[in-house]
């Protein structure tokens, strides 16, 4: 694009917040505002609020608009990261009001997909790309007031009364203080403390919150304190029935700096900003004249940053790692408060993030394992580290919109809450219990006794809300019990149709494994046929958690290639070590060196790098692909963050390793 041809923007809802953004438009050098969509185009006023724009009926027929470049996205919070979703896909630009999403997670997702489709993607707080932001930065690194020791800022109101009809007020809409106004302290603080430090921002090591919530459920007054690592500490505050005084105040070992509502800088049509300085018993006033309109520095920094085929902000606006570091820390604040919306609950979360129904997809390969009826996915999914259902309901739709349909849970992960959440999401996408394998396991330590089974199985099938798990292990052993005592308890469940498929040991030796199905088919019991041992390219050197068993040396890969017993292989691709985490130089990371690191291994690593410069890949594919190339069969159970890391995951899944090539990473020859 040229100066001459401008950024043409649409905006999706027409709000308060859309008419300032579109004067924004009006009065950039980069963007022309064409078309404005809304649910309701014969509203009264629309076209006088967007003068010059054409009215369009429905977002969707907005993002088929070929004459749109970009879209400003303006409904409210619960439904910014669907239509920028929506709107990515469509091959479109996006700018979404603040918070670009309800959590980190979800704006993951959101920065994710524009990273994939190449488009810009950027969260909308204006004030960071005002001058008058520049400057105060500027301040903090020359040392006017010293050392920086507190940051102090709120952003709060007074609505006046308990309003039952206003969003500020919904739980379903994301309501309160938190997400609609807690931003802005809370990514200044962030920009200010990175300052400092000579850095875009800075993410705190703790962060501690409190609120009051009303009754309708959202925070109508909230606090939290920020603690960083060099010493400074963030006092910020937000509130929808209280009415603050809304002043920055930057406090340091000589001074302190002041700005009094910092986010309209020098006003939504231009004015002067004003800056105080206080040292000692001197005052001093910095005034910065400017005559441009406020929400127009965010439209030339967006459309800079499409010119230049960027997709995200330059500094000072808001990079993707600066909006899911300002989220985490409202994650965080709203978890100390238990601040929990509606929409983010099974009941009413019902639909992928981008608003679509949940389907099977067909893009992951599957096998066929003795004992189970249905092919199943050549990869399992674990989700043991999500804080809540919202979180990982993001990772299981990808999965099993991807194709995906074997779910490793667990009764000890989360307490219980794995399980939960497993249950919640099967039954909130109304799946057909017969389209997914899922896989149970109980009686780990100290708790590993055979009537430990049946008493955690009742409970785990109550939170899966299914009458049966398709794969059962022991979660671990307890070689001072008689192993056919294991065996008869499992064989009672599987004669109870709480057991439908195939049962076993994780973390089992082979001879404990042999002993049980010996006394199997010695007693007319269900014979145990599957296993779930760590196995990986690198070879587990001590257990990563105690009673761990690793079945990746040669022995093992012998007594599996007779018995072709599959193996749900957990820590497949070594926990990191594949990664640029690892290097026989880097030994800050505890677990990865006492774990992982033998020269045995790096010769296997750097083979596994050779292997994926070749093939144009990353050696963490190249190990993934390695454990699925086996001569027996053996299913990786990976357990994605996010799902960028679920999508790199399955993009190994098309590399075709030949047995030489195997043995070449094993041996190097």
């Amino acid at each position: 694009m040229t100066i001459e041809n401008k950024i043409r923007w649409g905006i999706i809802g027409p709000g308060t917040i859309a008419r300032a953004f579109a004067e924004g438009i009006t009065h950039s050098q980069t963007g022309k505002l064409v078309a404005i969509a809304t649910r309701n185009p014969d509203k009264p006023g629309l076209s006088e609020a967007f003068p010059g724009a054409r009215i369009v009926a429905g977002y969707e027929a907005l993002l088929g608009d070929p004459e749109i470049d970009a879209v400003y996205i303006a409904v409210p919070h619960t439904g910014h990261a669907e239509w920028a979703i929506k709107s990515i896909r469509a091959g479109k630009h996006v700018l979404v009001e603040k918070p670009i999403a309800l959590s980190a997670y979800d704006a993951d997702v959101v920065f994710y997909e524009a990273g994939k489709a190449k488009v810009f993607a950027g969260e909308a707080y204006m004030y960071r790309l005002h001058p008058q932001t520049a400057k105060l930065v500027e301040l903090v690194k020359s040392g006017v007031i010293g050392d920086v020791r507190i940051i102090r800022s709120s952003f709060g109101f007074n609505m006046g009364g308990f309003k039952p009809e206003h969003r500020l007020f919904n739980n379903d809409t994301a309501g309160g203080g938190i997400l609609d106004v807690g931003g802005y302290p809370v990514s200044m603080v962030r920009l200010i403390a990175g300052a400092v430090e000579g850095k875009d921002f800075l993410e705190p090591k703790t962060v501690a919150g409190v609120a009051h919530l009303g009754q309708s459920g959202v925070d109508e007054w909230a606090s939290a304190v920020l603690k960083f690592d060099n010493g400074i500490v963030a006092e910020v505050s937000c509130s929808i029935m209280a009415q603050q005084d809304n002043t920055l105040r930057i406090i340091g070992s000589e001074g302190r700096i002041e700005v009094k509502d910092f986010w309209f800088a020098s006003g939504r049509q231009g004015g002067v900003g004003r800056i105080e300085i206080f040292r000692g018993n001197e005052r001093e006033t910095i005034e910065l004249e400017e005559r441009r309109y406020l929400y127009s520095f965010e439209v030339d920094a967006a459309g800079a940053a499409i010119r230049e085929g960027r997709t995200e902000f330059a500094w000072p606006g808001m990079s993707a790692a600066d909006s899911l570091g300002n989220l985490r820390v409202l994650d965080q604040w709203r978890a100390s408060v238990g601040l929990e919306y509606g929409v983010e609950k099974a009941a009413k979360r019902l639909t992928n993030l981008a608003g679509g129904t949940v389907r099977a997809g067909r893009n992951v390969p599957k096998r066929q394992i003795p004992g189970l009826a249905k092919p199943v996915s050549v990869v399992s999914l674990g989700f043991e580290f999500f804080p809540n259902f919202a979180a990982a309901s993001l990772t299981m739709d990808a999965f099993y919109e991807a194709g995906g349909n074997v779910f490793d849970t667990a009764y000890v992960y989360g307490a219980g809450k794995t399980e939960k959440i497993f249950g919640d999401w099967h039954t909130s996408r109304r799946l057909p219990r017969e389209d997914f394998i899922l896989i149970g396991k109980g009686a780990h330590s100290p708790l590993c006794y055979p009537d430990v089974i049946a008493r955690q199985l009742d409970q785990s099938l109550d939170r899966l809300k299914t009458d049966y798990v398709d794969v059962y292990f022991m979660h671990r052993d307890n070689p001072d019990v008689p192993v056919g005592e294991f065996v008869d308890a499992m064989d009672a469940e599987v004669k109870r149709g709480r057991i439908r498929g195939i049962f076993g040991g994780s973390n089992w030796s082979r001879e404990r494994m042999d002993e049980a199905i010996a006394y199997a088919r010695k007693n007319g019991k269900a014979v145990p046929g599957a296993l779930s041992n760590n196995f990986s390219l690198a070879e587990m050197l001590d257990p990563i958690w105690a009673g761990c068993v690793a079945a990746s040396d040669d022995d093992w890969k012998r007594w599996l290639m007779e018995r072709q017993i599959p193996n749900f292989a957990w820590s497949s691709q070594g926990r990191g070590f594949f990664t640029s985490r690892a290097g026989r130089d880097k030994r800050d990371d505890e677990e990865l060196v006492r774990v992982w690191y033998s020269e045995r291994n790096f010769q296997r690593r750097d083979r596994a790098i050779e292997l994926a410069e070749k093939l144009g890949r990353h050696p963490i594919h190249v190990a993934l692909a390695y454990v699925i190339a086996q001569p027996f069969p053996v299913i990786p159970l990976i357990g994605p963050r996010t799902v960028g890391e679920l999508e790199d995951s399955l993009s190994a899944l098309d590399i075709q390793l030949s047995p030489g090539q195997v043995a070449w990473l094993e041996n190097g020859s």
